[in-house]
């Protein structure tokens, strides 16, 4: 038996791909507990100003998403904040859009320097991805088709899941075994 190294799962894919049903079954899978952060919940901690602001994230009619200055000063400081955590012991599995594919990986490598990174793509079938998309309701129309390449560019990955038709437990489990 070996010990477990990995101190941090980044798993990148494009909108509605299903990245945070893997990141809830990993949690459940792996044997110890990981603390999970994502994209999202950066998003919904920031002042809604920032999201009428050019500085800040917009979202525009056909899904396209534009970050400014002020977005990236904190998106940075966040990221510092949850290396330092993996840095005091916390395993944590990360769930994010890489809007600038490999611009985006590089960096998470900075900050998480000397760290074990697991690096996965979440792949899915655009169309599949607008149909999640539609159903959830709650992302812009378009999201899921305009991120469902351009994340992935540039990316070098360890391990890659595709949910198409792959369920995300399945996934998870596929992730937990390179863990």
């Amino acid at each position: 038996m070996y010990a477990v190294t990995t101190q941090v799962i980044v798993l990148n894919g494009g909108s509605s791909a299903g990245k945070s049903s893997i990141v809830r079954h990993l949690q459940a899978v792996l044997p110890r507990p990981w603390l999970a952060f994502g994209v999202d919940s950066l998003i919904e901690a920031m002042p809604a100003s920032m999201q009428a602001s050019d500085g800040g994230i917009e979202f525009a009619s056909d899904g396209g998403v534009d970050v400014g200055p002020e977005f990236m000063a904190l998106q940075s400081a966040w990221m510092e904040g949850i290396a330092a955590m993996v840095r005091a012991g916390a395993p944590v599995i990360i769930d994010d859009v890489f809007l600038g594919g490999g611009a985006s990986q590089q960096r998470w490598q900075r900050v998480f320097g000397g760290l074990d990174v697991l690096w996965v793509g979440v792949k899915c079938d655009s169309a599949i991805a607008a149909e999640r998309e539609r159903a959830r309701g709650d992302r812009v129309p378009g999201m899921a088709v305009g991120q469902a390449e351009v994340v992935h560019k540039g990316v070098v990955y360890d391990v890659v899941v595709d949910t198409t038709q792959t369920e995300s437990l399945v996934c998870a489990k596929i992730i937990a075994g390179r863990v």
